[in-house]
């Protein structure tokens, strides 16, 4: 086919800047083509986890409704070795946790809940670990770790448990004043339909104000 001259010295232009870039080019088409292969991998892989994980708990469920302890601690068991980045992993760890700790097992329910923080990478669920966690070890009489887990700024959704908890720990010491002027903040955060709020009213009335001077 021929070509007239300005289409012959388009083709050459082209053919020398080819010559200068087109290793560039196709290194990056390839880049991103094995990019986009990487995410559509990533999705499929975290699509098949989730299905995986969730078939588990729904036995950890069952197990759950039975009252088998040992069959959801199994279960549990196999969430977090095999699908640990998954939700329903730190789930199955807060279930276990409140077993060991109803169990009086603290050192266990101590070992799953840190681990629900630490290792979860859910923070949703590891702000309601710290408070559970606080929890065993006011019942372990650890109160100055305990106030140590709950130190901090917590998103507003949890401020009231945090200061619920506080307020526990506060009494436990001892500290009346300061356990009431937790429990006032807690219920200062709480809204009208806050599942603690009733609860935490009835530990500011069980404990009598200062008296003034």
């Amino acid at each position: 086919m021929a070509y007239d001259l300005e289409e012959q010295e388009q083709l050459a232009t082209f053919k020398a800047w080819w010559a200068k870039y087109g290793n560039l080019v196709l290194t990056g088409a390839t880049v991103v083509l094995l990019a986009i292969a990487a995410w559509n991998g990533w999705r499929w892989y975290e699509r098949r986890e989730a299905a995986a994980a969730s078939a588990i708990y729904a036995e950890l469920g069952t197990a759950l409704e039975a009252n088998n302890a040992a069959k959801v601690k199994e279960l549990a068991g196999s969430l977090i070795q095999a699908h640990g980045r998954t939700v329903h992993a730190a789930m199955a760890a807060l279930h276990v946790a409140r077993i060991n700790h109803d169990a009086a097992d603290f050192a266990a329910a101590r070992t799953q809940l840190q681990w629900v923080i630490d290792k979860s990478g859910h923070d949703e669920f590891a702000l309601v670990a710290r408070v559970r966690l606080a929890g065993v070890l006011l019942d372990e009489k650890n109160y100055d770790e305990a106030l140590k887990v709950l130190a901090g700024e917590v998103p507003a959704a949890h401020q009231t448990a945090f200061a619920d908890r506080r307020g526990d720990v506060l009494l436990a010491q001892g500290k009346a004043a300061d356990a009431r002027a937790a429990w006032q903040q807690a219920l200062d955060k709480a809204d009208a339909q806050h599942p603690l709020r009733q609860l935490i009213q009835l530990k500011l009335d069980a404990v009598p104000a200062p008296a003034v001077s």
